[in-house]
C-alpha cells in the first residue's frame, strides 16, 4: 500500500515531535506501549465490578477483551495482505524516529496498537458506558503516539481505530446473549472456582430487597416500620404493605 497520501503529515508530526522537550518524548515512548497495560487493567476492573451485576453485564465485561483480541487478529491479517512499509524507512527526508523502527516484514498498515486501542475503548464503552470519558481519549492518544514516535503513518492509525471500533461494535452485541446464558449456568455451578469467576450476580441485591422491613401505614399518620407483626397495638387502624411471599405466609 502506498503511504504517500499522508507522508507529508507524517513528516510534520515527527518534525514537531523532535522539537518537544525530552520529557514529552519519553512520555510518548512510554504511553505507546503502557497504554495497552492500562486497557488490560481496565478489563480486569470491569469484570470484577460486573461479578455483582446481572448476567448480561458480566457477559459484556468478559467479551470486551475477547472482542479486542478478534480486532487484533483482523489487523494482523490485513497487514499480511497489504504489506505497507514502515514510514521510518519509506518516507524520504524524514528524521530518525523516537523509537527503533520495526524490522522489515513488520508491516505498517493498519496499526495494531491503534486497532487494539479502538477495540478496547469501544468494548469498554459498551460494557460500562461511563468509561467513555476515559477510554476514548486514551485510544486517541495511543493512536497519535504511534505517529509521534515515528513508526506509523497517520492513515495507519486512523484506519486502525475505525477497524477496532467496528469489530467491537459487531462482536459485543452479537455474542452478549449466548455468553450471558453461559454466565447464568456458571453461577449455578457446583464448582467453587467457576462460581467465583462468574460472581454472585445480582442475587445480593435481590436478597437485600427481600429483607427490607414491612411498612405499617397508619390511616391517619406517617408510615412506620414493622418487623413483621400482624396486629396493631395502637388506636389508629393500619395497613401493612407486604411482599407476595409475606401474603402467602399470612394466609397460612
Amino acid at each position: 500500500m502506498n503511504g504517500s497520501a499522508t507522508s507529508d503529515l507524517y513528516r510534520d508530526i515527527t518534525d514537531f515531535a523532535r522539537t518537544t522537550p525530552s520529557w514529552v518524548q519519553h512520555l510518548a515512548e512510554l504511553w505507546t506501549e503502557a497504554g495497552l497495560l492500562v486497557f488490560g487493567l481496565l478489563f480486569v476492573a470491569v469484570w470484577w465490578l460486573a461479578r455483582r451485576a446481572g448476567s448480561r453485564a458480566l457477559a459484556l465485561a468478559v467479551l470486551a477483551p475477547l472482542a479486542t483480541a478478534i480486532a487484533y487478529v483482523c489487523s494482523e491479517l490485513s497487514k499480511s495482505v497489504l504489506e505497507e512499509e514502515r514510514p521510518c524507512r519509506a518516507v524520504a527526508g524524514a528524521g530518525e524516529p523516537l523509537i527503533t523502527c520495526p524490522p522489515v516484514g513488520d508491516w505498517s498498515f493498519p496499526s495494531n496498537h491503534s486497532t487494539i486501542a479502538g477495540a478496547a475503548a469501544t468494548a469498554l464503552l459498551i460494557a460500562r458506558p461511563r468509561l467513555a470519558y476515559l477510554t476514548v481519549p486514551m485510544a486517541l492518544l495511543m493512536a497519535f503516539s504511534r505517529v509521534f514516535v515515528g513508526v506509523h503513518y497517520p492513515h495507519d492509525v486512523a484506519v486502525g481505530l475505525v477497524l477496532g471500533a467496528a469489530v467491537a461494535t459487531l462482536v459485543m452485541p452479537a455474542a452478549a446473549r449466548p455468553v450471558g446464558l453461559l454466565v447464568g449456568t456458571m453461577r449455578t455451578s457446583g464448582a467453587g472456582p467457576v462460581r467465583w469467576l462468574a460472581g454472585p450476580g445480582d442475587r445480593l441485591a435481590r436478597t437485600a430487597r427481600a429483607a427490607r422491613p414491612v411498612l405499617r401505614v397508619p390511616a391517619d399518620g406517617p408510615a412506620q416500620a414493622d418487623s413483621g407483626a400482624t396486629g396493631d397495638t395502637g388506636d389508629s387502624p393500619t395497613m401493612s404493605i407486604r411482599t407476595p411471599r409475606d401474603q402467602d405466609m399470612f394466609r397460612r
